[in-house]
């Protein structure tokens, strides 16, 4: 697995800008106010992704007071970061559409007032998230290890040559 593009990031996130853009200014008279709910849940989502990161990161380094580290777990948390970087960026783009439209608007339409906050808070919840599970994806990377620069395990001569936790059958 491969970390993270910002450029897929940024591509994701202008694509949805543009088509929210559309969407809103065509069908501004029967959209309902914006809802609370789901940039209360960006930031959620970004307050345990980053918990987890600092956690993640702490028990791969192997510091003190960090318990032991399941490795599945930390690929699980390494997909999630991924995944969720790229729904955030999907998020904000449409919350970033949305706002720049409500903005333009504002002198000119009623109830834009009314949404205008709720789309704010979520171009700043998806920022926050994508923050969040960059943070996270990078945390589940195993440091390089003393012999990295030598040789890979696959590609060794001697078979009598292993390293310390290599586990013989």
């Amino acid at each position: 697995m491969e970390p993270t593009r910002a450029a897929t990031l940024a591509i994701a996130a202008l694509a949805t800008t543009a088509l929210s853009w559309i969407v809103i200014s065509n069908f501004w008279n029967s959209m309902p106010t914006l809802p609370w709910l789901p940039p209360l849940t960006l930031i959620g989502l970004a307050i345990f992704e980053g918990f987890e990161a600092y956690s993640t990161r702490a028990r791969i380094l192997r510091k003190e007071g960090a318990g032991p580290l399941n490795p599945l777990v930390t690929a699980r948390y390494a997909v999630l970061g991924k995944a969720s970087a790229l729904v955030a960026a999907l998020f904000g783009g449409v919350y970033i559409g949305m706002s720049t439209w409500l903005l333009t608007q504002r002198g000119v339409l009623s109830k834009v007032s009314e949404n205008l906050p709720q789309a704010l808070l979520g171009v700043a919840a998806s920022i926050v998230l994508v923050a969040a599970a960059l943070w996270l994806e990078r945390a589940c990377r195993v440091p390089p290890g003393p012999r990295d620069g030598e040789q890979p395990r696959q590609g060794r001569q001697d078979p009598l040559d292993r390293a310390e936790d290599d586990q013989v059958a």
